[in-house]
């Protein structure tokens, strides 16, 4: 096996494992600041475990220290619009509007990158509006909130997506993840105090049920921690734009893992069935068409 195709393995496997975190969002009753707050803190802590935080900080040259604390803002950020899309609606409609991810990725990548605009990446960002256009459709009005906010998470993970893809060359993806989701929960914890939200103390920010434990855990260790991993692991010998792609799979697998445990297949309309196909077209052409791409260009 090669190492790219371990690559699409194991983002493929990450990309599951983040369709989960939209079930369980959904699941646990907190609101969405505070949920990502849990999810944050989990994490870090359980990343202390793991790597040697004072010889990481002590090494760590300050400028990209900045960096990866802003773009742990960023993830902060993102996580917070997804979960309020789906508070807003439901879990189906929030990892729906996550298939803009990959347009975002195209304009963006080669602006900030200083990159040449890549016509296939502009082309297959662009066939993803049509699935999501199918998806979408039959969806009640009254999700319409819900989606806007999941096209912002959506554009927000275009956005860090692309900053990290200049950090993993130089730093391994566990100290990225440590620092990222640490300056996550951080920044998270002031917007809490700024917003009243812990005005009536630490217990209101508690799970209300012993079950919400079980489902943070999972959702910070499994669906966070391994998963961050996995896909920055996989990011090193793909590009963004690929790894942006190949997330759009998520509303697939959340969907569907939606259907199996929450029953919202009543909510979603059977043109679903047309966009998902679509959109996996879309996914797993790109492999195929990009090497076509390479190969007439070396002929």
């Amino acid at each position: 096996m090669t190492a790219a195709q371990k690559a699409y393995l194991q983002l493929h496997l990450a990309v599951l494992l983040f369709g989960l975190t939209a079930i369980l969002g959904k699941m646990i009753q907190l609101s969405a600041l505070v949920l990502v707050w849990w999810r944050v803190l989990i994490t870090s802590l359980s990343l202390m475990l793991l790597i040697n935080v004072f010889k990481l900080l002590k090494t760590l040259p300050k400028r990209q220290l900045l960096v990866l604390v802003g773009i742990g803002t960023i993830v902060g950020l993102h996580w917070l619009a997804f979960y309020g899309a789906i508070k807003l609606s439901n879990s189906s409609v929030g990892v729906l509007a996550m298939g803009s991810t990959s347009l975002f990725s195209a304009i963006l990548e080669p602006l900030i990158l200083k990159k040449k605009f890549n016509t296939l990446e502009l082309g297959l960002g662009f066939l993803i509006i049509p699935g999501m256009a199918l998806v979408v459709n039959g969806i009640d009005f009254s999700m319409v909130d819900g989606l806007v906010v999941g096209v912002i998470a959506a554009l927000l993970a275009a956005l860090f997506a692309i900053l990290n893809k200049s950090q993993v060359a130089n730093l391994d993806a566990m100290s990225i993840t440590f620092v990222e989701l640490s300056s996550a929960c951080l920044f998270l914890g002031l917007v809490i105090i700024g917003s009243g939200a812990s005005s009536a103390g630490f217990p209101v920010m508690l799970p209300p049920h012993w079950s919400d434990w079980a489902y943070l855990l999972v959702l910070a260790l499994l669906c966070t921690t391994f998963a961050y991993v996995l896909s920055l692991n996989a990011l090193k010998h793909l590009t963004a734009f690929t790894s942006n792609l190949t997330m759009n799979l998520e509303p697939v697998y959340a969907i569907v893992l939606a259907w199996l445990l929450l029953n919202e297949d009543k909510e979603v309309s059977s043109t679903f069935y047309w966009g998902a196909a679509v959109i996996m077209a879309v996914v797993f052409s790109y492999p195929f068409l990009n090497k076509l791409e390479k190969s007439k260009s070396t002929t």
